[in-house]
């Protein structure tokens, strides 16, 4: 498998900055779709830890990737547990992601270098997260915490977040525009995305222009924040 350090795999998140949120029971299924996205421009795809051995579709598609694509940056969602987390860094996870912060998860990411983002919901729980060596903290859910005007005012007194939403981020240029502008520097996308449509179509070249037009979006969205500082 290719190395792919931690330094590295959070570069490459934050200058991705939309991050696919995946999952299928089935192992083709999986393949094409992230295929799809890293053909798109998102080459970091969380994979979220919800079916029946699910950590099993993870590794067959892991171990997919090594030799089809290794640009490939797979990584995990939906870990609430330290246990969980190990497996799935064994199996190829090269990022962990979850719902709630867990310090032990923290621990075991820290421990393998392993960039860990807990979902968090106050400036308490992001500054608990911060304390555990979390450099991208996922808020969660996004709009149900108060949105793009949460992100603000965390900014304020914590300007040194790195702030990930997942939930209530959709792929058009007013969403995308209000949160990048708060201050995030990366998000999470699922179904808004990765369409049910989409996937029962098995139109994997819709994925692909859904992602790369999502992709080219932020980076247009940040080039012009950017230009106004």
């Amino acid at each position: 498998m290719a190395v792919k350090d931690r330094m590295a795999v959070l570069s490459a998140m934050m200058d991705q900055a939309v991050i696919p949120v995946f999952y299928d029971a089935d192992v083709e299924v999986c393949k094409n779709v992230i295929q799809a996205c890293a053909n798109g421009g998102a080459k970091c795809v969380e994979f979220t830890n919800r079916g029946d051995f699910a950590s099993h579709v993870f590794l067959e598609v892991t171990r997919h990737f090594v030799k089809a694509d290794p640009s490939v940056i797979m990584g995990v969602g939906s870990i609430v547990d330290a246990p969980t987390a190990g497996i799935y860094i064994a199996n190829g996870a090269k990022f962990v992601v979850g719902p709630l912060l867990n310090a032990d998860v923290a621990k075991v990411c820290n421990r393998r270098a392993i960039p860990y983002s807990p979902g968090c919901g106050s400036a308490s729980e992001i500054g608990d997260a911060q304390e555990l060596g979390c450099e991208i903290v996922k808020v969660f859910p996004g709009a149900s915490v108060g949105g793009p005007e949460f992100v603000k005012n965390i900014m304020g007194p914590m300007p040194w977040t790195r702030i990930m939403p997942t939930g209530g981020v959709d792929p058009t240029e007013e969403s995308l525009r209000k949160w990048y502008s708060a201050g995030i520097v990366a998000c999470g996308i699922g179904s808004n995305l990765i369409t049910k449509a989409l996937l029962d179509a098995k139109d994997y070249k819709g994925i692909e222009d859904n992602v790369r037009k999502a992709v080219q979006l932020v980076k247009t969205i940040k080039a012009e924040l950017h230009a106004k500082k």
